[in-house]
């Protein structure tokens, strides 16, 4: 039987840390979850009922009422989903009602790959590779807008570029659970590397975070 393995991946939006982990799952054969998705249902469904996404009793309520099957939506990949998702995730009430779904996937035989905001600080703490992903502002802006102009958005790279300033801003300064790389995070930089360069240098740090006293 192989030993557990349990990848905590983290950094802000657009860095590539979705990607990365999503691959690394897929290499060592692990389940795989975007915990970014979970917020983003929460906004999304807080926005679908009329709600004000700065109300933490609201958005606490549809993070307790849940259900996975809404990660499988198309609409969680769009903008206002991601501004959403970071709003939600403000709140510590909507913090603690998704902290045991996304511990309980970690703890799952076997290990698994999660991405986010608070992995290794918060979710998964003795995780066996923590690696925090990220890249220059400009850069992660560029990608985003890329991404979006090639779903048919249109939208300004200067809009996208103060939204992800926004976002790294709340991220990194609220109370509960602030992003933040943990201690013993390994940091991996893609401001300029492509994805494949990205996953082989990912690939290099949970060998070597495998090997005794590596």
């Amino acid at each position: 039987m192989k030993p557990d393995l349990v990848i905590a991946v983290d950094g802000p939006a657009a860095s590539g840390k979705g990607t990365v982990a999503a691959r690394l799952a897929a290499h060592y054969g692990l389940p795989y979850l975007d915990t970014g998705l979970l917020y983003r249902a929460v906004g999304l469904a807080v926005l679908d009922r009329g709600g004000d996404l700065d109300d933490p009793d609201q958005a606490a309520v549809e993070a307790e009422a849940l259900d996975l099957a809404a990660l499988d939506s198309p609409a969680l990949i769009g903008r206002a989903a991601g501004d959403a998702a970071s709003r939600v995730a403000f709140h510590p009430s909507v913090r603690a009602a998704l902290l045991k779904l996304q511990k309980d996937f970690a703890a799952q035989p076997g290990g698994a790959v999660l991405d986010g905001r608070d992995i290794g600080t918060v979710i998964a703490p003795t995780a066996d590779v923590k690696i925090y992903v990220t890249a220059d502002p400009d850069v992660r802006a560029r990608r985003r807008w890329r991404q979006l102009t090639g779903r048919g958005e249109v939208v300004a790279f200067e809009d996208i570029l103060a939204d992800i300033r926004e976002r790294d801003a709340r991220d990194a300064g609220r109370d509960a659970a602030p992003m933040v790389a943990a201690e013993d995070a390994v940091l991996l930089d893609t401001t300029d590397l492509g994805i494949d360069a990205a996953f082989e240098a990912a690939c290099r740090i949970v060998e070597e975070a495998r090997v005794p006293g590596g």
